[in-house]
């Protein structure tokens, strides 16, 4: 059950993950304690930054730093952790010249999904620092970042591959959706009608017969207006059904000129770059798949900030979108330098006091929104308390079924069993837990009951969980969580930590002798 003693962190153990460590040359052997799983055989891949200054230059940003692959790699019981740092040309760069590159700004390297427009302009460069995620396409696996560059990173390959060379996209996000035979669906801003800034999203083929590359093959499937022509919205993520695209364009906004401005200043602030305006709240779009076509309803909510969508499915005529929502309109990156990070913890609660507060939510869209007269509730779903109302402009104000909601606690980097329930009805949910934006915890969430479950230890920083499936398992939480867990005054204070999904008991850790930093996302590969 949900343990309501939130830890405290006086010692500020918690600002070794956010420190420069150096990659290896070799794996290193884990001690296991506990039993591995036997259907755990594969690798643990997991990307975050390493590389926190060059020289005497520092990166100011969490999503800053230059990206570090982090992997343990399981056979018969036996365990070895391994890391090497990705060798974009912005990493190349940075080493060469010494100096951080500007083009690895959190608006660059993290924020900024407009890629291709800025060739338009001489001397802009965008990185290809893919810090964030690591997925597969086709037979190869790529780490990303949020830009029009995506890097191949297979065993002893590095490729360089830019999406704007195959469809009208101005960049993609870090978090795709892949289908069962492969298929992978993502979303990203562009050039759309009228020389207006629109947002779309691409199709890349699963695994081709004849051995060519899927990513050759993509296509743009559909496109979404943007509610202003020159401010598109930050896109982390987006939702989808069986039948449906679902895209959640918040007040977050991109300045695109304020942006060149800030370009051509030495020393500017990119953040100075993002508005955002409560007044405008957020925009709900849907589309349908097959064929790709946008459907004009005018779904709005409250001004929110999102980065992580949970699950999307349909159901008797609507479709459920659950998120981790960011209460108000402030952009939550303003809350992630790594001076308000590395401070002390009682300045940490003052940061995060005055942050915008995250909650679940679930939001229910009508697929026939026209069927009742104004002011009534058109969602009928028994088992939520989401409210549709038509309004009398012709919109459709949503308002949201809170499902789980803790002071300063975010049920964040959300995961469900994938393979299983995605794009389905489902019952869990597991996310780190964010403690005033320190990740000290494990949860499990039951979507349907709020119940939730913890795992936490003192002065222990997890990352993101990963669920694997029993491959003999039946229920939805027949398997385990995998996270790599760092404790910096232990004596192995790295460990990939397994834990039971059904109740977040621990199973098994493998702890290696050395330090590691905070990692954002990842994937088990069997």
């Amino acid at each position: 059950m949900f343990n309501h003693i939130f830890f405290e962190h006086p010692a500020g153990g918690y600002k070794k993950i956010f420190e420069t460590v150096e990659e290896l040359n070799e794996p290193l052997p884990a001690t296991v304690t506990g039993c591995i799983p036997s259907f755990i055989k594969g690798s643990l891949l997991r990307l975050g930054p390493g590389l926190f200054e060059v020289g005497s230059e520092p990166f100011y940003h969490l999503f800053d730093g230059q990206a570090l692959m982090h992997k343990f790699d399981f056979s018969n019981g036996q365990v070895t952790y391994f890391r090497k740092f990705v060798k974009t040309d912005a990493y190349v760069r940075a080493m060469t010249e010494k100096i951080p590159a500007r083009t690895s700004s959190p608006a660059f390297s993290h924020f900024v999904t407009f890629g291709r427009f800025f060739t338009y302009f001489k001397g802009v460069e965008v990185t290809d620092n893919c810090l964030v995620n690591v997925y597969p396409i086709g037979e190869d696996f790529y780490a990303v970042t949020e830009t029009n560059f995506i890097t191949k990173v297979n065993v002893e390959t590095l490729k360089k591959v830019d999406m704007c060379d195959y469809v009208n996209i101005n960049g993609v996000t870090a978090h795709p959706h892949i289908e069962k035979d492969g298929t992978v669906y993502n979303i990203g801003n562009c050039m759309g009608k009228g020389a207006a800034l629109a947002y779309n999203i691409i199709r890349i083929p699963p695994k081709q017969k004849d051995k060519s590359d899927p990513i050759e093959k993509s296509k743009v499937v559909v496109q979404f207006p943007s509610a202003e022509r020159f401010k598109p919205s930050y896109v982390h993520s987006f939702g989808m059904t069986e039948n449906y695209f679902v895209f959640v364009e918040t007040p977050v906004k991109i300045h695109l000129l304020k942006f060149l401005s800030a370009w051509s200043i030495r020393g500017s602030n990119y953040m100075d770059c993002f508005e955002s305006d409560e007044e405008k709240g957020t925009w709900i779009h849907i589309a349908r798949k097959h064929p790709g076509e946008y459907i004009d309803y005018k779904f709005r909510t409250a001004a929110m900030g999102l980065f992580h969508h949970i699950n999307c499915y349909e159901d008797s005529g609507f479709i459920v979108v659950d998120l981790c929502a960011w209460k108000g309109f402030e952009f939550v990156y303003n809350y992630l330098w790594l001076a308000n990070l590395r401070a002390n913890w009682e300045e940490v609660k003052r940061n995060a006091m005055i942050a915008p507060q995250p909650e679940v939510r679930r939001y229910v869209l009508p697929l026939d929104p026209y069927r009742e007269e104004q002011g009534k509730n058109l969602v009928s779903l028994p088992y939520t308390t989401t409210t549709a109302t038509m309004r009398a402009d012709g919109t459709i104000w949503l308002e949201p079924e809170v499902l789980f909601s803790g002071p300063r606690q975010a049920f964040e980097f959300p995961q469900i069993n994938y393979k299983m329930n995605n794009r389905k009805n489902y019952t869990y949910a597991y996310a780190l837990g964010l403690n005033h934006f320190i990740p000290d915890r494990i949860c499990k969430l039951n979507v349907r009951t709020k119940e939730t479950w913890v795992w936490q230890e003192p002065d222990s920083y997890p990352s993101e969980p990963l669920f694997v499936q029993n491959p003999d398992g039946v229920d939805e939480d027949d398997g385990v969580i995998m996270t790599i867990v760092v404790s910096p005054g232990a004596q192995r204070p790295t460990f990939c930590l397994i834990l039971n999904a059904k109740d977040l008991s621990e199973i098994a850790r493998a702890e290696v002798d050395i330090m590691s930093p905070v990692t954002f996302h990842g994937m088990y590969k069997p």
